[in-house]
C-alpha cells in the first residue's frame, strides 16, 4: 500500500482522532466519543463508526467506574438517570436506521454546535446554570438517552439536564461514568445482536493501544497545561467541527 493510499484511508484518520480524543479526555474529563465521532464524521458514516467507538469506550469507562465506585450516587443513577436514558437509547437505536447518513450528520452537528457554543459562552460569562424543574430535567434526560442511541453522545444533554444538581463534583463524575459504562455496554450487546460488532473486532483491537497511549499522554500533559485555556481550544474546535458537519450535510 502506497503512502498516498494510506493517508487517504479514513480509518487511519479515525485512529488519530481516537488518540486525540482520549488524550483530551485524560486532560479534561471531556467525553472521548463526542470528539472522535464529530471529527470522524467528516470522513466516515456515523453508523459505521459506532460499533468501533462504543466498545472501545467500555474499557475506559469500566476502569474509571470501578476506581470511583465509592462516589457513585446510586439513587440518582438507578431511579432517575438509567431508566429514562435506557428507554431513550432504545428509541434512538431503533430510529437510526430510518435516518439518512446526511441527516444524522446534520443532527449531530447541531448537537455539537449547541453544546460547544453553550460551554464557551458559559466560560466567558462565568454563568452557573440554575436547577431545572423536575419535569424538564426528566425530559432532558430522556432526550439524552435518545441522542445516545443515535450518536452514543448523550453527555451534552445529560450534563445540561443535571444542571444545579446537589451532587458534589466527585459524586457527579462517578455517577456519569457509571451511566456511560452501562449504556455503552448495552449498546455493544445490541451491536453484537445486529451483526455489526464481530466484523469490527480486529479494528477495535488495533485501536486499543491508541486508547492507552492517549490516556498516558493526557496524564502527562494534564499537569503542564492551563486546563481552562485548553477547554476553550477544545470547545472552539468542536464549534468549527459542528459547522463543518452541518455544511457537509446541507451542501
Amino acid at each position: 500500500m502506497s503512502l498516498d493510499t494510506l493517508l487517504l484511508n479514513p480509518w487511519l484518520w479515525l485512529g488519530l482522532f481516537i488518540l486525540l480524543a482520549y488524550t483530551i479526555e485524560a486532560i479534561t474529563g471531556f467525553g472521548s466519543i463526542v470528539i472522535a465521532l464529530s471529527l470522524g464524521a467528516l470522513l466516515l458514516p456515523i453508523p459505521a463508526m459506532l460499533p468501533v467507538l462504543v466498545p472501545l469506550n467500555i474499557c475506559m469507562s469500566g476502569y474509571l467506574a470501578w476506581r470511583n465506585r465509592q462516589h457513585i450516587h446510586w439513587p440518582t443513577l438507578l431511579k432517575l438517570i438509567l431508566p429514562l436514558m435506557l428507554i431513550g437509547m432504545l428509541q434512538g437505536y431503533g430510529l437510526r436506521p430510518w435516518l439518512s447518513g446526511e441527516l444524522l450528520k446534520a443532527l449531530f452537528g447541531v448537537l455539537v454546535l449547541w453544546f460547544a457554543g453553550r460551554e464557551l459562552l458559559r466560560m466567558f460569562r462565568g454563568h452557573i446554570s440554575p436547577p431545572h424543574p423536575s419535569w424538564l430535567s426528566r425530559s432532558l434526560t430522556l432526550g439524552a438517552g435518545l441522542t445516545h442511541g443515535l450518536f452514543a453522545s448523550g453527555g451534552p444533554l445529560l450534563v445540561y439536564a443535571l444542571a444545579g444538581t446537589r451532587l458534589d463534583k466527585s459524586q457527579l463524575r462517578a455517577t456519569l461514568i457509571s451511566v456511560w459504562f452501562t449504556l455503552n455496554s448495552s449498546m455493544t450487546v445490541l451491536f453484537l445482536l445486529d451483526g455489526s460488532l464481530l466484523p469490527n473486532l480486529p479494528r477495535i483491537a488495533s485501536y486499543l493501544p491508541l486508547l492507552v497511549i492517549g490516556v498516558v499522554l493526557g496524564e502527562i500533559l494534564h499537569h503542564r497545561l492551563n486546563e481552562q485555556r485548553f477547554r476553550q481550544v477544545v470547545y472552539s474546535l468542536l464549534v468549527v467541527t459542528g459547522l463543518l458537519l452541518l455544511g457537509k450535510a446541507v451542501l
